[in-house]
């Protein structure tokens, strides 16, 4: 019997949709590179940091909160966050030219579909995301050691600062709290196409590893009512979302539990083939050797239950990476020793921890979700 390539693809046509719809968008963001002069092109390349410390400035003066749904001068917004009025008119100015605010009239602004993520009562929230990768401690690698990183192929990060940044991250708990929200939202970068366009239903309990807060498994479990979610992640990592969770309410979350583990060493036991462990996001942070050694964890985590192993990261081409794939990769050298994979890749690190590539699920997202399971070939 022929075995069907698609087991846990949903939405299929949709997913299609927009995967020809991105390929038509990073055709349309590459044509003015092709445009402008290159000389001009080099300048504005160059000159980029200009407004990723514009945006962190609006981010940590937290304009988008004053102004919420109205319009304000930039006097009044410039007394309300503790600024220099004319300073603030020129940083909005700026941002506004960038598309970020709008300018309805000399000196008056206010929010738009851009600023509006800026604030902290909006779902989707990308303000601690921007305080995070524009913070001293992410900021100062990729201008101070970045090229020394580049020749000796090591970590900027590490340079910087004397450890990896998950080692820093332990002995910073401003820097872990920042850390935490900013992954937190993720989401509002992946969408819930995680959620919608696998097919869910097929398990019971979706183990999250190295799931912070929890906010993709509740997004699962919001929208399949008979799933129940185990969170792992690093002690203070779950203390802090057992306290975060304490003080909300939420649907889902009385089907959700957290748990500390140290995936380098085990994971909990999967039950039966109606488990599913999810890895948001957490390889691509680690080195191969690491990368296999957690896989190889999973592997006798699933033992012979058939349960699965779904890996949703971001999968290069093997040539032609477009901007934001090569971009996320830079990021990925630059803090830790991990990197963004290939197909082939991602392959080779499950064959080689005694999984397999069982399917590759599109999502309306970046992203990829990889069905691993057992070797040999699970059975249908």
């Amino acid at each position: 019997m022929k075995r069907n390539p698609m087991r846990f693809q949903k939405n299929v046509m949709s997913v299609r949709l927009f995967t020809w719809a991105m390929k038509i968008g990073t055709w349309l963001h590459a044509l003015p590179n092709r445009l402008t002069p290159p000389p001009f092109r080099l300048l504005q390349i160059g000159s980029a940091f200009w407004q990723s410390r514009a945006l962190y400035v609006a981010a940590r003066l937290d304009i988008a909160n004053v102004l919420g749904d109205g319009v304000l001068d930039a006097e009044e917004i410039a007394t309300r966050v503790g600024a220099e009025h004319t300073a603030t008119a020129r940083l909005l100015r700026m941002l506004a030219a960038m598309g970020i605010f709008a300018e309805v009239s000399p000196r008056r602004f206010r929010n738009n579909r851009a600023s509006s993520f800026l604030r902290t009562d909006r779902p989707g929230s990308m303000r601690a995301m921007v305080l995070m990768h524009n913070s001293e401690a992410m900021s100062r690698p990729w201008f101070e050691q970045l090229e020394r990183g580049v020749r000796e192929g090591v970590a900027p990060f590490r340079l910087v600062h004397g450890n990896d940044l998950f080692s820093y991250l332990e002995s910073n708990a401003d820097a872990d709290a920042l850390f935490s929200a900013a992954m937190d939202s993720v989401e509002a970068l992946a969408g819930d196409s995680f959620a919608t366009d696998f097919d869910w239903s097929r398990f019971d309990r979706v183990i999250d590893v190295g799931g912070s807060r929890g906010i993709k498994a509740l997004a699962i479990l919001k929208r399949h009512l008979g799933l129940n979610a185990l969170v792992l992640d690093r002690p203070q990592v779950v203390a802090e979302a057992e306290r975060h969770w304490a003080t909300q309410t939420a649907e889902g979350t009385n089907r959700m539990c957290f748990q500390a583990c140290d995936i380098l060493e085990a994971v909990p036991p999967a039950r039966s083939d109606k488990d599913a462990y999810l890895l948001s996001a957490v390889l691509h942070c680690f080195d191969d050797a690491t990368c296999a050694c957690i896989l190889r964890n999973l592997a006798t985590a699933i033992a012979s239950t058939g349960a699965r192993v779904i890996v949703m990261e971001m999968v290069l081409p093997e040539t032609g990476a477009d901007l934001a794939g090569a971009s996320f990769d830079m990021q990925m050298f630059m803090a830790t020793s991990g990197r963004e994979r290939t197909l082939q890749e991602w392959r080779s690190l499950s064959e080689q921890s005694g999984l397999m590539l069982e399917e590759v699920v599109g999502l309306k997202s970046f992203g990829k979700l990889l069905v691993l399971c057992e070797k040999p070939p699970c059975q249908p």
